[in-house]
């Protein structure tokens, strides 16, 4: 019985890989600084959580025969010098999945947006046609109770990250799941503390490319320009397979996909997710799924957690939210929901809350983004500009990177909140609030702010 050893155990990722093993039958030890929920109720209904928090050398011990670095963890980690003292292997989280799968066959979803929501396509096409594979997404996904399975299942989808690994692998973590399908959803500049230039970023996906086995299938976003582009210069030796946006139209709402077999349904809107449900379906087909069984299956995909997801619905208001957070996805998003609620009134409340979003160098990839909507508003804390170690910004200033004159910036959860309740009320038509972030807008509970009121 194989005994690993988790280094900052707590991570969203990290931790569901530990139950995942745990599950299989292996001895999961870990330590971290600090967890916090869901991954701490996560750890202890699963006996796993660590007795103290902090980092323990002791903890490395002969039994140990690996460890698993998570990207929280820094290279100094007490744990981490232990571990290499005494010889035992060290692997980043996808170099670990690596080799748990590397005797299967291996989907991975990569590129700056769709990620999650293509993998949850693909995830539950196949489980609906009853088909047994493993799976690692970063999301909630119906159907599903853990989004990290590992078991001998012959196949895997993976949702694939282009942050680095970990502090000892600073290669972006898609480098390493060696592919024997893949998406290719879309490129705009993310991560500017890793990649401080659009051309590295870029070059992160080209070397990706290049790095797959001769003849891997590549199924790629031919809407994007930087995508074909990628392909073009990084491509020649892959079998690649453009995807598009499918025919349809929208009824009361919701699209219905124009198929070869008749008028299909769908509960997620938005050109952006018809566009990811074609790649998924694609990916499927090749698995060996007919496009019948994918359109029957996909009508009933409800998303992925926070992924226009719906909060609360009132007469009068409809409330989503997003993880949207990169410029691209907030004018993607903005888009969906403009054209499917034309007739509603759109208020957009973004909170700048990634590295980049609050990175006065990158904010400037912002302007226009937020023009979709009717009132748009956006918010950041100086908690979290402290946390991750910028320096202060000022409403003024992030209102001007925006270019949009009737923007309201706040930096106070109280008056936000006021903000807010403002916008919604005494509409004369029906109201569309759209919550953008990947954090949590310092906590503000918005089943309480959203009332309708007139």
């Amino acid at each position: 019985m194989q005994h690993i050893h988790f280094i900052a155990v707590g991570g969203a990722i990290m931790h569901q890989l530990a139950l995942a093993l745990h599950r299989k039958g292996y001895i999961v030890t870990g330590s971290d600084d600090e967890i916090t929920d869901p991954a701490k109720s996560n750890l202890a209904a699963a006996e796993l959580l660590p007795a103290q928090f902090g980092w323990f050398p002791g903890k490395i011990t002969s039994s140990v025969q690996a460890v698993v670095l998570g990207m929280h963890a820094k290279a100094d980690n007490p744990e981490l010098l232990a571990a290499k003292k005494a010889g035992i292997p060290v692997y980043s989280f996808p170099q670990y999945v690596y080799e748990v799968s590397k005797d299967k066959k291996r989907v991975v979803v990569a590129g700056s947006h769709g990620k999650t929501t293509i993998t949850s396509m693909i995830m539950h096409i196949l489980r609906l046609q009853g088909m047994d594979f493993d799976y690692l997404v970063g999301a909630r996904v119906a159907g599903f109770d853990q989004s990290v399975r590992l078991s001998d299942a012959p196949l895997i989808v993976l949702e694939g990250d282009e942050y680095p690994a970990s502090a000892e692998e600073r290669k972006p973590k898609i480098f390493f799941y060696h592919p024997h399908i893949s998406v290719l959803s879309g490129i705009a500049w993310d991560h500017i503390n890793v990649f401080p230039t659009y051309d590295n970023y870029f070059n992160q996906f080209e070397q990706y490319l290049l790095g797959m086995a001769e003849g891997a299938k590549v199924y790629y976003n031919s809407e994007d320009t930087e995508v074909i582009r990628a392909i073009s210069t990084s491509g020649g030796k892959l079998a690649v397979h453009p995807y598009a946006t499918p025919p349809f139209h929208y009824e009361d709402g919701y699209p219905v996909m124009e198929t070869a077999d008749g008028n299909v349904k769908v509960s997620v809107f938005g050109r952006h997710n018809l566009l990811n449900m074609r790649a998924a379906i694609d990916v499927c087909m090749e698995l060996g799924v007919s496009e019948k069984a994918c359109f029957e299956a996909i009508a009933s995909f409800m998303g992925a957690a926070r992924r226009l997801e719906k909060v609360k619905e009132e007469p009068g208001l409809l409330v989503y939210r997003d993880f949207a957070h990169a410029p691209s996805k907030l004018r993607a998003t903005l888009n969906a929901v403009r054209e499917a609620y034309a007739t509603h009134h759109l208020v957009a409340c973004f909170e700048l809350h990634t590295f980049s979003s609050l990175n006065e160098q990158f904010l400037n990839e912002y302007a226009g983004s937020m023009d979709g909507a009717d009132d748009a508003i956006v918010y950041f804390s100086h908690h979290a500009l402290k946390l991750k170690g910028l320096p202060t910004l000022d409403t003024a200033t992030v209102k001007s990177y925006f270019g949009r004159e009737d923007l309201i910036v706040s930096d106070d959860k109280e008056k936000l909140e006021a903000t807010v309740r403002k916008h919604i009320s005494g509409k004369d038509k029906p109201v569309f609030l759209l919550l953008m972030s990947s954090g949590t807008f310092d906590g503000i509970d918005w089943n309480s702010v959203s009332s309708h009121k007139k």
